[in-house]
Order: structure tokens, then sequence, then C-alpha cells
């Protein structure tokens, strides 16, 4: 029997620094297999970055879906939202996709943790899956990630101009300013978040997106004005953060518990 085939394998966000990567190994791993663990409530702006980079690498990005889907999910956790305390929303519908994509086929996956990040460690449920980090083996930095999304004529994805993170629109780790940011660039995805929220009748109890705040209130002229002149702009400030358990790694400009899965 011949040797056991290695499936090569870069998980996409939407966010640069896998985005860089995937553009970064072109070439260098011609069987690499590009996907994306779609949630089905991603931004506009994700899409169609992801798109265009698919444009630009000439491979299909294999979309990865849990077919029930976060509506589904959230009546089996009893209608309460993920939060950083309970992501099953990162379990459910971004690690669970992409182990059924793997199986038990011999796995290396290509994260796209740079070498100026401080995150170390990697840790998978499955003894197949291996991890290499390019970026840190090769020590490309923030710098480097920008340049060659430039020199790709990809740049940033847009919603970078108001957000920190590629994700879902209503992610749990979003800032305020985040939230204000989706109110201004698509209300009615900030209306369709706010339909998620509730009370529990019984104790009172708030379920909200932002912590101690409805978006009902954030959305309040007078609460905007506050959010604006508190919060800087997205992106504005280099964050680092600790590796989770995942098998993708990490964006750099999150508050350092943010799902890695879905940010990179």
């Amino acid at each position: 029997m011949g040797e056991k085939k290695v499936r090569h394998i870069l998980s996409l966000s939407g966010g640069k620094d896998s985005s860089a990567l995937a553009v970064y190994m072109r070439g260098r791993a011609p069987d690499m297999e590009y996907v994306f663990c779609d949630t089905r409530k991603e931004l506009p702006e994700t899409y169609e970055y992801l798109a265009r980079l698919e444009a630009f690498l000439g491979k299909r990005i294999v979309r990865l879906n849990d077919d029930r889907g976060f509506d589904h999910w959230l009546q089996i956790y009893g209608g309460y939202l993920p939060s950083s305390r309970m992501r099953w929303c990162t379990r459910q519908l971004k690690l669970k996709p992409f182990e059924r994509y793997v199986g038990e086929d011999e796995i290396i996956s290509y994260v796209g943790i740079r070498a100026d990040e401080d995150r170390e460690g990697y840790v998978s449920t499955k003894p197949n899956i291996r991890a290499r980090f390019p970026f840190k083996e090769d020590g490309v930095g923030h710098a480097d990630v920008l340049r060659i999304l430039e020199e790709a004529g990809l740049g940033l994805p847009e919603y970078y101009k108001w957000r920190s993170r590629s994700g879902c629109y209503f992610c749990f780790f979003q800032r305020k300013s985040e939230w204000a940011g989706l109110l201004e660039h698509h209300p009615e995805l900030f209306e369709a978040s706010k339909t998620y929220e509730k009370i529990d009748p019984e104790t009172g109890e708030r379920y909200t997106w932002a912590p101690g705040e409805s978006l009902e209130e954030i959305a309040k002229p007078e609460r905007l004005v506050q959010i604006r002149k508190k919060s800087p702009p997205a992106g504005k400030k280099e964050r680092t953060g600790r590796a989770l358990v995942d098998v993708f790694g990490g964006d750099d400009d999150d508050d350092e518990q943010a799902c890695m899965i879905c940010s990179l």
C-alpha cells in the first residue's frame, strides 16, 4: 500500500490575515484546498471579498455549512444567545462543518497567525489535523500582510472601515462602536439582530448582544453620540491575544478573547 495522501487546507474567514495567507501560499502548495465556514449570517462585504479572492486564486473556495443554521441551534440552546461563556455558534456553525469536511484524512491546516503576534499553541480535538504557521515560519508581520493584499490588487475588505473583525453581523464580541457602524452601514441587519434579543418575563433577565445594553438602547441618537465620542475608529489599535481551542488561528485587531475561527 502507498503512503496515505495528506490534504492541505487553508480556512478563510473573510479577514485580512487568512486572505493574505491564501495569496502568500498560492503556487507553494498547488493542491491547496480553500474553505470558508459560512454561517449564512455574514456581512455582505465578507461575501464580496471572498468572491474577489476566489477570482484572484483561480480556485474554488468551498463553502461549508451547517444545514440547520443559526436559528435551529438557538432553539436547541433554549433561546440563549451565544456569548463569551457559551460559544455554541463557533462549535456548531464553524468547527463541526469543518470536521465533517476533513473526515479522518490526514490534514495540514494552514493558519495565518503572523510573526508579530503574541499567540502560541494549537489544539485540535482531531489527532489527524496538524497546523502550520507560514507567516511565523517566514517572519511575515502586519505590514507585510497589508503589502501582500495591496500587491494582489485586493486591499482590505470594506468592513474594516468601521469594524475590526470578520464574522457574523451580530457577533457578540463587537464593540459598541461597531454596533453603531452596523446600524449606519446595514440598518436592516441591525434590525434583524434586534429580533434575537429578549427579556425573560418571569425573571426580568435581559438577553442582549452587547453587555448591559440592548440594541434598541444603543440606537438612540444621544447614545450613539456618546459611543462615537468614546470609542476610537475600528481597527486603529493593534491588539494581540491568546490562542483558543480551534483549528484556524486568529486575527490581531480584536479583543483578546474573540473567537479566532471567525475572525482570522
